[in-house]
């Protein structure tokens, strides 16, 4: 493999020292170094202050490379400092493109010779208490959903997440933008941690991914008890501040959990300035009102929902149908935006047995027509399509956070409540690496493996599995 632009190539070595079991991560730092990822930390993020110690750069990027290697906690920065080959490489391309003034400062800040390439876990640690603000903590009641406001550090790892987007705008230019809007559960054994409604431990961060750019373009930290349809509007609002120069349109989609009044109002009144109205399709709640509004729907107005495979139209056993539902927030006023409600229903495949039917308790709504027992969903969108190409937009790809977090502890015990939020963050950097990867052509073989253990050139990394919104 050639020369890229760091001073390092990869080649064929038979001799033991010097090895890394890690040989894909140069091309990410390489990748880091041609997205100016180094100065939007630094800009931005602010946690360190003085001359002397470890950058905010270093730190940051050593979480990210952490990551990206399938670290489990902070303790695993030693396994990365015990790759003789891989330090190798980080202390030569470290300094690249510095000037001698900012090489002999970057010197300067050890008093000591420098004996490490990646901060200790005690130093990470340390690190990580500069994003927490206890004031915000006190605020906290409990049993009370409760949404801390970020710190300043905190604001400005996100901010400089936002200007990576930005970069990945200015070289692959795109005019719209479709934000999948969705709270995953992160499932946790933290002592710290709080239930969520499924009765386990988690967190439950809220993301606005940007289907278009593949990339997680804003995501807020909560934790497990913090439902889903929790204060959705403010979130929103700072997703779009978040969306870089040049995209003209913005879409919105959302499971159920987005039926929130305020936001849908937002959308369709052409509330926001630089946007206007802003398309959406949302799941809506299959409440008794909404039921009673598709028992009202002629048997012959349910149009059969196709799948397209291969340029054929393949029946999915689905039906759809325009919906007359008018909420009390939408008929209280003559003139405004017009909400389209569509419902889709789908025959179980295995029916109630006769006198099963008060036992029988699923995990989504049904309505009965005769004999036969249906799945029902809803979408509500305000978007001049027909009914199954809403639908089928609707359904489009969500990227979701689907491994656990870090386990922030790591034996000792101390925990800030903000470092779980960091890490969250951390992670949203690594997976705009994996992203541009894919897209710029860059090669990742090795990185990815669990960290300790040996990987080999062509291995793939672990991506964010694809989901959909919650019909």
């Amino acid at each position: 493999m050639g020369q890229g632009v760091l001073p390092f190539q990869y080649e064929v070595e038979r001799k033991q020292g010097g090895m890394t079991a890690l040989a894909g991560l140069p091309s990410y730092v390489e990748l880091i170094h041609l997205m100016g990822m180094r100065g939007m930390i630094g800009e931005n993020v602010r946690a360190r202050k003085g001359n002397q110690g470890w950058t905010d750069e270093q730190m940051v990027m050593s979480l990210v490379l952490l990551n990206l290697a399938g670290g489990d906690c902070v303790e695993d920065l030693g396994v990365l400092e015990g790759d003789e080959g891989f330090c190798r490489v980080l202390r030569e391309v470290e300094c690249y493109g510095l000037s001698s003034s900012e090489k002999r400062a970057l010197r300067r800040r050890w008093r000591k010779e420098r004996t490490r390439t990646v901060p200790s876990p005690t130093a990470m640690r340390e690190y990580l208490e500069f994003f927490h603000d206890e004031e915000q903590e006190k605020q906290r009641k409990p049993h009370r959903a409760f949404i801390p406001e970020p710190s300043g550090p905190l604001a400005g790892l996100v901010k400089a997440n936002g200007k990576l987007a930005g970069e990945v705008q200015r070289r692959r230019r795109k005019e719209t933008a479709t934000l999948d809007m969705d709270a995953t559960l992160v499932e946790t054994s933290k002592r710290a941690a709080l239930y969520c409604y499924k009765k386990f431990k988690a967190y439950q961060p809220l993301n606005f991914y940007w289907a278009e750019q593949d990339l997680i373009l804003f995501s807020e930290f909560r934790d497990g008890n913090v439902p889903a349809d929790y204060d959705l509007l403010r979130p929103f609002k700072e997703a779009l501040e978040s969306v870089p120069r040049g995209v003209e349109k913005v879409y919105l989609r959302s499971d159920s959990a987005g039926y929130y009044v305020d936001l849908l109002k937002y959308c369709a009144e052409a509330q926001n300035d630089r946007f206007g109205i802003i398309e959406f399709a949302v799941g809506v709640d299959v409440t008794k009102e909404f039921k009673r509004a598709v028992r009202e729907v002629a048997e012959a107005d349910w149009s059969p929902l196709y799948r397209e495979v291969k340029g054929k139209r393949v029946e999915t056993g689905q039906q759809y149908a325009e919906v007359c539902f008018v909420p009390n927030w939408v008929g209280r006023k003559k003139e405004g935006p017009s909400y389209r409600y569509l419902a889709i229903r789908e025959p179980l495949e295995q029916q109630v047995l006769p006198g099963m039917e008060e036992q029988m308790g699923l995990p989504f709504p049904t309505m009965d027509w005769g004999p036969v027992r249906y799945k029902v969903t809803g979408i509500v969108t305000n978007r001049h399509l027909a009914g199954d190409e809403v639908i089928w937009w609707y359904r489009g790809p969500v990227r979701q956070e689907r491994r656990g977090p870090f386990d922030y502890e790591g034996g000792s015990g101390r925990r800030q409540a903000s470092f779980p939020v960091v890490w969250g963050q951390r992670r949203l950097v690594a997976d705009h690496d994996i992203g541009f990867q894919r897209q710029f052509g860059h090669e990742r073989a090795g990185a990815g493996g669990e960290l300790g253990k040996s990987t080999h050139e062509g291995d793939s990394l672990l991506l964010d599995q694809l989901a959909r919104p919650r019909a």
